[in-house]
């Protein structure tokens, strides 16, 4: 239960930082000099606008939403609108330009190994198919307008780098280091990826999973990653991957989570903060 407070904690405040919005600008009166709007936040800016609308067959569509799930969904997101740091492919320039596949087939043949795309060998049955996904989708929430699914990192830059340093220093030096595990993180999350890595670290790596420690009353002292842990019992791997369960009453134990202190720090955090912090860490390139 723990666990998923945490987690809708974590989602909640970063939903806070990211909805936040500038108020509207007064109008000038009289000869007063007007203020330079505020620039357009990246991710609010209108879905590209397909250069030659198309559509294709159903049956079409439904497989390449199988291959596009299989080959891309955990990079894109399994409706094209962004995941595990890949973009949201309905925004994309190359997909508003692209007719039929004349920009996306030599696109996906070549990859971005430098971002880490790499290139794919499908066969032209599969790529046209989902390309014809690609489309649809995008056609689809081009038809839904106005709807805010990506976030890009110019939304969140907003905090004192060095500042977020003073914080990191002081709450967060104690199990990392900016030049030793943390060396590098902002060449591997972006945007909102990163937030959410300082906000509750999952995804890849995983964080290493919490350790329990059991003294039996015999004395004996079992120890393993934690495997459930509830009101009435706890239970662990063992060596030999064999999950064993212990009845709570009959047994002394205590439980190493490696994300507790983030656990502690939701609580503790304030939007600029985060921001602070989030921005010292997209300085770790």
């Amino acid at each position: 239960m723990r666990y998923i407070v945490c987690i809708a904690a974590a989602t909640l405040m970063a939903a806070a930082l990211l909805t936040a919005q500038a108020p509207p600008a007064a109008p000038v009166k009289g000869k007063a000099k007007a203020k330079a709007a505020p620039a357009q936040s990246p991710a609010s800016r209108p879905i590209p606008p397909t250069a030659t609308p198309q559509t294709y067959p159903i049956a079409q569509v439904q497989t390449g939403s199988q291959r596009f799930v299989g080959q891309c969904g955990f990079c894109h997101g399994r409706d094209t609108t962004g995941g595990e740091g890949g973009p949201d492919l309905t925004r994309s320039e190359i997909v508003a330009a692209d007719n039929r596949g004349d920009k996306l087939r030599p696109f996906l043949a070549a990859g971005r190994p430098d971002k880490g795309m790499p290139a794919f060998k499908l066969s032209n049955s599969d790529l046209t198919a989902i390309i014809a996904f690609i489309h649809d989708q995008k056609t689809k929430f081009e038809a839904v307008g106005g709807g805010r699914r990506d976030v890009e990192a110019a939304d969140l830059a907003s905090g004192n780098a060095n500042e977020g340093k003073t914080y990191f220093t002081a709450q967060c030096a104690r199990c990392h280091s900016a030049t030793g595990d943390l060396a590098g993180i902002a060449g591997k999350f972006q945007g909102l990826a990163l937030l959410q890595r300082l906000l509750y670290p999952t995804g890849r790596p995983a964080p290493a999973r919490p350790k329990a420690t059991i003294t039996l009353a015999s004395g004996q002292v079992v120890s393993g990653p934690l495997a459930t842990d509830d009101e009435f019992s706890i239970a662990i791997t063992d060596a030999a991957g064999v999950r064993q369960v212990f009845e709570k009453r009959d047994v002394k134990f205590s439980i190493d989570d490696p994300l507790s202190a983030h656990f502690d720090e939701l609580a503790k955090y304030t939007d600029k903060d985060m921001h602070d912090v989030y921005a010292f860490l997209a300085t770790l390139k």
